[in-house]
Parts: C-alpha cells; structure tokens; sequence
C-alpha cells in the first residue's frame, strides 16, 4: 500500500480549498483524517506534544489512520545524535499515546550535520525493532556504503526527497518499506508538482519496491493547498503504474 498524505494539516490557507469555511480548526484533523489516510506530523520536531495530545489525535481518526512523527531536534540539531538514549525513550512515551496510530518516525538531520555513522547506529539501536524509522539526512557526505549498511542493519528506511522535481538524496532500499517527501515542486502555479515528475516518482517507488509496494509519500508544499491537490494527483499516477495508493479527496 501506498499511503500518501501532507506534511501537517493545520494551514490557514486550506480554508475554502480543502476545509469548509465555517468548519472550527478542532475539527480539521477529523475532516482531514476522512480524506486522506495518514499525515506526517512536523511540529513535534519543534515542540514534542504532551502524550495527552497524542491521545486526542488518536481519537479523532479512523482506525486505518497513520501518523508518522518528525523526531524532536533536541536529539537531531542540539545533541546531534549523541546520548539518545534519554531523547529517544521521552519521544516514545510520548507518541506512544498514538497507539496502533503511530506510522514511521522521521529523524530529520541538520544540512550541517557530516556523517556520523556510529552515532546513527546508537540512535537506531535505542528503538524497538517494531517501529519503522525512516532517516532523511542532508549533508553529502552520508552517501556512502557504511551509511547504507548502518540503515540496512535497523531496517530504517532512507528517506528520499525531492526538491524542484529531481532527487536530493540516493534512491537506495534499506529497508522493506519506504518513505518519500516532496519538498517544492517546479510547476505552475508554484510550488505545485507537474504530472510528469509525480509519474517518475510513481515509477521509482514500483521500481524499488515492486507493485505491493510498503511505503508513506508525504507532500510538504503546503502553500495555497498544493500539497493536498499534489497528492491527489500522485495517488493518482501510483493507480495508473500498477500501486496500490490510500484514498485521497
């Protein structure tokens, strides 16, 4: 299964587009959580949520629903992946409170941050075998086989990502499943995404994964609604390459 989703939920500029005018913002996870069937929580990466928040998001989807979380920075851009194991433990008493609603954890890492293999190994080490870890890391010198090794060894999934239509990172599998993000996309009106570059991207996950492909495909280009009207239209092109997408508006 392919489930596609947005980066967050909670955009101003979604009233009228995609949530009822007089629709209150309480009810924007419910009215989102019908449409769609996952979302990629970025405000934790910030602030980390009460686990009582965690709790009301629970309660406000639907049973298939899944909510992939970003990773504190606590660990990622202040610690800097050292010492994880306090951080990672706080994190998933907290999002715990998601139950069988928690998807992937996103350990996002800093542009700044050089590879530091033994580090991440510590860091994978510190979560349950159970839960899927996807790493989206964003300095160059990550791209290497003992990297590669360290993400296959923890089946954490590489996160691909896409930024202006062309790959950021190594399509490498390092796991069973995958996770792919769209940053900003080259159509008009920006920061929309073309058919052409969605259906490459259909075509590189089947490639990877093959058609019963196991992955979660969020859409970060929020402004104006793109990422909502961008993932309808990727679910879309997965259809027509022979995956399997989750439901869209």
């Amino acid at each position: 299964m392919i489930l596609v989703g947005t980066s967050g939920w909670q955009y101003r500029d979604w009233r009228g587009p995609f949530y009822p005018e007089k629709l209150p913002q309480k009810a924007w996870l419910a009215h989102y959580a019908g449409r769609f069937a996952t979302v990629e929580v970025n405000n934790a990466f910030y602030r980390l949520p009460e686990r009582d928040t965690f709790v009301k998001w629970r309660e406000q989807t639907p049973d298939d629903f899944q909510i992939a979380v970003k990773m504190s920075r606590y660990l990622t851009h202040i610690r800097r992946l050292n010492d994880p194991a306090e951080p990672v433990k706080r994190f998933l008493d907290h999002a715990d409170g998601l139950g069988d609603r928690l998807g992937p954890v996103l350990l996002q890492l800093p542009p700044n941050l050089k590879a530091a293999p033994k580090q991440l190994d510590a860091v994978l080490t510190e979560f349950p075998r159970t839960t899927r870890v996807a790493v989206e890391p964003r300095h160059e010198s990550w791209w290497t086989d003992e990297v590669k090794g360290v993400l296959t060894d923890h089946a954490a999934a590489l996160a691909w990502a896409d930024r202006l239509g062309r790959p950021v990172t190594p399509l490498w599998r390092t796991a069973g499943w995958g996770y792919l993000r769209f940053h900003q996309g080259r159509a008009t009106p920006r920061p929309r995404y073309g058919r052409s570059a969605l259906r490459t991207w259909a075509g590189r996950l089947k490639a990877a994964f093959g058609a019963g492909a196991d992955a979660f495909v969020y859409f970060n280009n929020d402004t104006g609604g793109a990422a909502v009207v961008d993932a309808e239209a990727f679910a879309r092109q997965a259809a027509a390459a022979g995956l399997q997408p989750s439901r869209t508006p």
